[in-house]
């Protein structure tokens, strides 16, 4: 069994929202898209994302802009 401390809490949509500053709408649709990487739980189906794949998703952007941002300037 694995022990209470190791299993981290998933986010919901509405976590995920708010600490993306974007829509519901916007987290359900990139979920949808494998932008986001999201687990259905229940039989409702409700998502849920883990918080190493929101920073790993946050990292990627940031590096992604990062180089736009330098190629925008070479030019």
């Amino acid at each position: 069994m694995v022990p209470q401390d190791d299993i981290m809490p998933m986010l919901t949509v509405n976590g995920v929202a708010r600490l993306l500053h974007i829509h519901v709408n916007t987290v359900r649709r990139w979920s949808d898209q494998n932008i986001l990487k999201s687990y259905r739980i229940t039989r409702r189906g409700d998502r849920r994302f883990r918080r190493e794949d929101i920073a790993r998703f946050l990292a990627e952007y940031n590096e992604f802009n990062t180089n736009k941002t330098r190629q925008k300037e070479r030019v």
